[in-house]
């Protein structure tokens, strides 16, 4: 997969958001460093005034392989609800891939967006 087709596939699942109106607003970025390779981030505003952050060093050359990644969703008075990422911690986690949620550090999948945006939307809003 390309770049390109990654962004057109993640502004298409933006769009449907929008569309909904359950994001009001959103900025999107891209910092491609090949066809293959990007920094992708960006920010949703959700109807009841929540963020979601996110940020993707991609790899896409055989398959989609996040390299480093960041999903940060915190409320309208910013305070934090949740954070996927696989940030390296001290001490060692014994895992890679894993989530912040009360205060709590568990191991989790490598999150996909619209996963993501389905949790914030059954969870989380209004």
């Amino acid at each position: 997969m390309l770049v390109k087709d990654y962004q057109a596939k993640l502004l298409g699942i933006i769009q449907n958001y929008l569309d909904s109106r359950i994001v009001i607003t959103y900025n999107f970025s891209v910092d491609s460093r090949s066809s293959y390779i990007a920094l992708i981030q960006g920010k949703l505003e959700f109807k009841d005034g929540s963020h979601l952050f996110f940020k993707e060093f991609i790899d896409l050359q055989e398959y989609i392989e996040k390299l480093s990644y960041s999903f940060h969703y915190q409320d309208q008075e910013n305070n934090i609800i949740f954070r996927y990422d696989n940030a390296k911690h001290k001490p060692d986690l014994g895992y890679s891939h894993h989530k912040h949620i009360n205060n709590q550090i568990i191991p989790s999948i490598i999150p996909e967006s619209q996963a993501i945006i389905t949790e914030i939307i059954d969870n989380y809003l209004n």
